[in-house]
């Protein structure tokens, strides 16, 4: 096929269409030349497509496993030697080196759509369309090159007038089951009309070598375009993740609060939790007595919350079926598939085993879970739960914020890590993490606790810090807080058994803390009473405060009076 140029004239608002017309041109004749060279061209469907394939610029004549439900998806991974399964059918997964995310090798491209919204910066990095545009090119050409693809298509969110329609294209059999456990699955007359609004190109075992990367790995989002692209990282979470960045971005401009946070109701009472990884987010919010609408990434609209995903991804580090029943529950059923575990050799999976990572996790369908709301829907939080896990032992296992106090938290994110999770970790170490997701929050913490304020005044919501971390002394001292009090303190605070108790005022950070509680015994409550020796707890409040006030000031100007006044006090 002989193509002649002439150049042309278009204006912007031409461009996407001229762009689309050349795509079809250019793939007519790669097909052209395919088929001259007697490969055909042509890709052998299996399941039910919504689309082509050359929509998203790739031509193949691979086997291209369209929609296929993750039972099929799972089979399919294991004659693919891409995992084997657990006793119980569960599939094992390995995501080698990378076992977390990549923060350093992910990139937004700064374009003019959205240049001024993002908050530039460590976290949101950005890249230039040249380096998208080569890499992108290099990720299409290795996907057209496979001999069997497979694809998604999806949503985000379940709330169908904000519902986000995704396109996931895979390289593994295993990553698919995993994009279709993790998003919100379409009914098949919604897949009639499915058209993606975002694409994810997943090239996990390509490894780039590029000068505008920090590694060979990479995820890189175009706003723009609609697409990601993620290669050299076989760690599933940064499908789902990347997605999530986008709603991020998408829905604060409607007025909805995008949350990083788990959520469940009774129907009448509904409840949110931010956590950072670690702090009992996924775990407190399966509760046998209320129905689990989600357990990572909620928007707050104008009916209320709902989830963004259709699945869970619960982190599994020393899982055990006494304390979390129904999460035990779900590695054990075929269409769970889990990652980095440990399995012995009658196929039984060791969760306290943690010789591969820490971060051990377990991708499942929310209808796994059977106490869940059927819509992953719930009405306005009356509770808004912060979870921290303070390996310095000094803040209370819970307490009452006040609207300053809620805002100051929220953009804090705090949380600790303790000594042996990581590679040259010694002793407990802060970290915060603004909105509990830096991560996936593009635009200044600011623009999202603003929208969480006026929301929470909105709706008379009540704002609880729970502190799953130490008690008596800092981590090495004292001991973690045992779960069966925080659940006691959480049911409290959801119950409305807190609303009328007596409170003391910390006096460092100026939050409430209730000194009595159902079920927890009174000398737990207020931390320094745990502590043998007052002066040492004193010293390590201060320390922690000082940590507060420093993380603090890069938000300071952004912020109220009210807000900066929430910050802690050091005696």
């Amino acid at each position: 096929m002989l193509l002649r140029w002439k150049w042309i004239s278009i204006s912007p608002f031409e461009a996407p269409k001229f762009r689309t017309l050349v795509e079809f041109v250019l793939t007519a004749n790669r097909k052209g030349e395919r088929a001259a060279a007697g490969r055909g061209g042509m890709a052998s469907v299996v399941g039910v497509a919504s689309g082509d394939l050359s929509e998203s610029g790739i031509d193949t004549d691979a086997t291209v496993y369209w929609n296929l439900d993750n039972i099929s998806l799972i089979d399919l991974a294991v004659e693919r030697k891409e995992g084997f399964l657990t006793s119980d059918g569960a599939l094992v997964t390995q995501t080698g080196e990378r076992t977390g995310r990549s923060p350093n090798d992910k990139f937004i491209v700064s374009e003019p759509t959205t240049y001024e919204d993002i908050n530039w910066g460590d976290v949101n990095i950005s890249t230039d369309k040249d380096v998208f545009l080569r890499l992108r090119s290099q990720v299409i050409g290795y996907l057209s090159s496979q001999e069997s693809l497979f694809v998604q298509d999806l949503y985000c969110g379940a709330e169908e007038s904000e519902a986000l329609p995704i396109r996931v294209i895979n390289q593994n059999a295993w990553h698919n089951a995993f994009a279709r456990n993790m998003f919100v699955r379409p009914t098949s007359d919604q897949l009639k009309t499915h058209t993606p609004q975002f694409t994810v190109y997943h090239a996990p075992h390509y490894e780039a070598d590029d000068d505008g990367l920090n590694s060979q790995c990479f995820v890189i989002v175009n706003y723009e375009v609609g697409e990601v692209i993620i290669g050299g990282t076989r760690y599933a979470g940064e499908i789902k993740k990347s997605i999530f960045s986008v709603m991020n971005l998408i829905l604060p401009k409607k007025g909805i609060l995008p949350m990083h946070c788990s959520a469940n109701t009774n129907g009448e009472n509904t409840a949110i939790f931010f956590g950072l990884s670690g702090t009992g987010k996924t775990t407190l919010s399966a509760d046998p007595k209320r129905a689990l609408i989600g357990d990572d990434e909620h928007g707050w609209g104008a009916n209320g919350v709902f989830n963004f995903e259709g699945g869970c991804y619960a982190k599994l580090i020393n899982l055990s079926e006494e304390d979390e029943p129904e999460i035990f529950a779900t590695t054990k059923q075929k269409g769970t598939v889990l990652e980095n575990i440990v399995v012995d050799d009658k196929g039984v999976p060791d969760f306290f085993d943690t010789s591969k990572t820490q971060n051990t996790r377990g991708s499942y369908p929310i209808e796994a879970i059977a106490n869940r709301t059927p819509d992953s829907k719930g009405g306005h939080p009356k509770n808004v739960i912060f979870l921290t896990c303070d390996a310095f032992g000094v803040l209370p296992p819970i307490s009452r914020l006040n609207a300053s106090q809620a805002a100051y938290h929220f953009i804090s994110g705090y949380t600790a890590k303790v000594a042996g999770t990581e590679v040259g970790v010694t002793e407990p170490e802060a970290t915060f993490s603004a909105c509990f997701g830096e991560p996936f929050m593009p635009m200044h913490p600011g623009v999202y606790a603003d929208l969480l304020s006026s929301k929470m005044a909105e709706h008379g919501s009540t704002a609880w810090l729970i502190n799953t971390g130490w008690s008596g002394g800092s981590y090495g001292v004292g001991s973690r807080m045992k779960i069966k009090y925080t659940r006691a303190m959480l049911n409290a605070a959801l119950d409305g058994d807190l609303d009328d108790v007596e409170y003391v005022v910390d006096e460092r950070f100026g939050f409430e803390v209730p000194k009595t509680c159902p079920g927890v015994p009174e000398n737990v409550l207020v931390p320094k009473q745990t502590w043998e020796d007052g002066d040492a707890y004193d010293a390590a409040a201060d320390k922690l405060a000082g940590m507060f006030n420093k993380n603090f000031e890069r938000y300071s100007a952004g912020v109220s009076d009210e807000v900066n006044s929430a910050s802690p006090s050091i005696f």
